[in-house]
């Protein structure tokens, strides 16, 4: 049995890259039961010592366990978000219930906790280094805010609401999937889409075809409210269609899912002592308190609609209309742009090729930042065909990991852009990083190149910068790895990462046409940051109104859930009340499709993209005037933050890197907006 299965054993490729050749359907079940069963026995084994809790024989004991249970984990999960089919999907249902019930059974398990609990009421005469410290108050804590001090009438309740949870989590994300593919916008003739570059009519030709509707085009909605197309699409009566379809979908199947998984998170935040879902996040993540949050998203709100306002009436004038309805935003703004910067979007992605922009740009940039190199494996194979296998080299030839990229768009695969990784560093267990950007590119025919829109080159920036921090990891023990840092923090090494895009030595780099080799003109860029400006208060505003419904759902306390069908008017009085109900600017998610904080990890954590970019802005300010090259600086980042993962205290490691605690001018500088 243990030769069929190939998750029963370790993989034998380099970095233990899973055996993605070797893996069918079947195999994960199994897996998963062989693997569960494994790690209750593991840990019952530690509970079970006779002899005195140590530091070895509990925490790095418990560190070892659940070897065949995670690398089945991370190899599914990867496959329900970019190849699912409806076997995958049948499995993701009978799964998440039952890992939620082994999550409880560990985080729960009494004789574990007894151990670690005497372990933790001395833990600084213990002996251990500072990592090991910061373990075992992690492993601690984990269980504490898990509910292991609740009696035992009060943990089983726990239990049926986590399973409860898990199973509505799922059923979001399927629904998701199934509206968001429902909605896909099927025209007829070529003639509707003017104003589409003709490379995206390709595409929307060849989705169409890939849908069985042959001769006409498909525009796939992205995970987002405002459709990239809507910028281009002449015709107004299109474009309105093309965003109602957008803000529309899963409103009819997820709004009472939604509602739902409010009342069962408010009701579980109750019984392990907290007013509410958000307090009992905020709690462990660097911010703190709901308090803290709320003044954030509060400071921000009064310069973003001002900003908005301004913009707003400069697209009214540049129309010809008394207001512009969110339908028309963008198209305006490209206009606007046009005019006002003599910036043309279409004229940027000729100079903006993917595999260029790869190479050249993001490759090139980690280079000159931080000494690594990639090398294409075409002998190790994927998860995907769409998928590429690089290996990644330190400054000095050594190796450091694998990275894989799946940057196109396709039926099997779930909106937005992401990083996972397939197998996490730990020096304790010997392994070596292998991390995994997702992107949702329009792949177009067979041929022709993929160019890219200059947010779509700033979201791959983003992305590697997650990468960075899973490649970069160097600890020693697994819960401490890579990205496993609070939520209101992952985001801020993938944002400072942004910063390379349009650095002017990297751009110049990259920024080639894909087809004469000539550069991008000199201008571009300046007027890029211009137009870039001019949009700020939009994109602030749909992001803020996208955080403040998350923090509505998840500061209800018990019993304060609306009905089942009553999402839509819970999101519209939340709005209205944070001062973001601007009919032109809807929310960057709306409740039907926030995958984030509804079938995702973000449930009362999407204010950290913006805690995260105080932070963000903070940095990039310190990389420009630090007085230090860039590789310097790199390497700075690098050791002090980026490699520590959860080993520090974020903003500690934060410190090491600027020398102080943030400050929030320089991110309202970014935005052009007043503080």
């Amino acid at each position: 049995m243990t030769t069929s299965n190939p998750f029963f054993e370790p993989s034998d490729l380099p970095y233990e890259l899973p055996p993605f050749a070797r893996i069918r359907n079947e195999h994960f079940l199994p897996a998963f039961a062989h693997g569960i069963a494994e790690q209750l026995d593991e840990v019952a084994a530690i509970g079970a010592c006779t002899e005195p809790a140590t530091f070895e024989n509990t925490v790095e004991a418990l560190e070892r366990s659940g070897a065949v249970l995670g690398r089945v984990s991370r190899v599914f999960f990867n496959k329900v978000a970019t190849d699912t089919d409806e076997e995958i999907q049948a499995i993701e249902v009978e799964i998440a219930p039952r890992l939620a019930a082994h999550d409880d059974a560990l985080l729960l398990d009494s004789a574990l906790f007894a151990r670690l609990d005497a372990l933790f009421d001395r833990r600084e005469q213990l002996g251990g280094d500072a990592e090991q410290v910061r373990l075992l108050e992690r492993h601690h804590s984990n269980r504490v805010r898990a509910g292991a001090r609740l009696a035992p009438e009060q943990q089983q309740r726990l239990r049926e609401l986590n399973a409860a949870i898990a199973a509505r989590s799922t059923e979001f994300g399927q629904n998701l999937r199934a509206a968001t593919a429902a909605a896909t916008l099927v025209v007829d003739r070529a003639e509707e889409l003017s104003g589409l570059p003709a490379d995206q009519i390709a595409a929307a030709a060849a989705n169409a075809r890939a849908l069985g509707h042959e001769g006409k085009f498909a525009l796939v909605l992205k995970n987002f409210s405002q459709q990239t197309e809507l910028a281009a699409l002449d015709d107004p009566a299109l474009r309105e269609r093309l965003l109602t379809a957008s803000l529309g979908r899963g409103t009819e199947t997820n709004g009472p899912v939604a509602v739902a998984l409010a009342g069962l998170r408010a009701e579980r935040a109750a019984l392990l002592g907290h007013p509410s879902h958000a307090a009992w996040e905020v709690a462990d993540r660097t911010a703190g308190t709901t308090e803290a949050v709320e003044e954030l998203l509060g400071r921000l709100v009064a310069p973003a609609t001002a900003n908005a306002a301004r913009e707003g009436a400069a697209l009214a004038e540049a129309a010809g209309v008394e207001e512009v309805r969110a339908a028309d935003w963008q198209y305006y703004s490209e206009r606007v742009r046009k005019e006002r910067f003599a910036l043309d979007a279409s004229v940027l992605r000729p100079y903006l090729e993917l595999e260029t922009v790869l190479h050249d740009g993001v490759f090139h940039a980690a280079e000159l930042v931080y000494g690594i190199t990639f090398t294409p494996r075409p002998d190790l194979v994927p998860y995907h065909p769409d998928a590429r296998v690089y290996e990644v080299h330190d400054a000095d030839g050594s190796p450091l990991g694998l990275y894989l990229g799946d940057f196109h768009a396709r039926e099997s695969k779930r909106g937005g852009a992401w990083m996972d990784a397939l197998v996490p560093q730990s020096r304790l267990l010997g392994h070596q990083p292998v991390v995994v950007n997702n992107l949702n590119i329009a792949k177009p025919p067979a041929g022709e190149p993929v160019l890219l829109t200059w947010s779509e080159v700033n979201t791959l920036f983003h992305e590697f910068g997650h990468a960075l921090h899973g490649l970069f990891s160097d600890v020693r023990y697994p819960l401490l790895s890579g990205t496993r840092v609070p939520r209101d923090f992952v985001e801020f090494p993938s944002q400072v990462n942004e910063m390379w895009a349009d650095w002017p030595e990297v751009l110049a780099h990259y920024a080639r046409h894909h087809v004469t080799g000539e550069p991008m003109p000199a201008e571009l860029p300046a007027r890029l940051r211009e137009a870039e400006n001019f949009g700020a208060g939009f994109r602030m505003v749909e992001h803020q109104a996208a955080a403040v419904l998350d923090w509505a759902w998840h500061t209800l306390a018990v019993g304060e859930a609306p009905g089942s069908d009553g999402a839509e008017a819970f999101e519209a009085a939340a709005l209205e009340r944070y001062g973001l109900a601007l009919s032109a600017i809807p929310p960057r998610y709306r409740t039907g499709y926030f995958a984030h904080v509804f079938s995702g990890g973000y449930a009362a954590g999407y204010y950290g993209y913006r805690w995260a970019e105080v932070l963000d802005a903070d940095t990039v300010r310190w990389f420009h005037e630090n007085g230090k090259t860039i590789r310097e600086s790199g390497e700075i980042f690098r050791r002090e933050l980026l490699g520590r993962g959860g080993s520090v205290d974020p903003l500690e490691a934060f410190r090491a890197v600027v020398g102080r605690d943030p400050e929030l001018a320089p991110l309202l500088a970014r935005h052009g907006l007043d503080g």
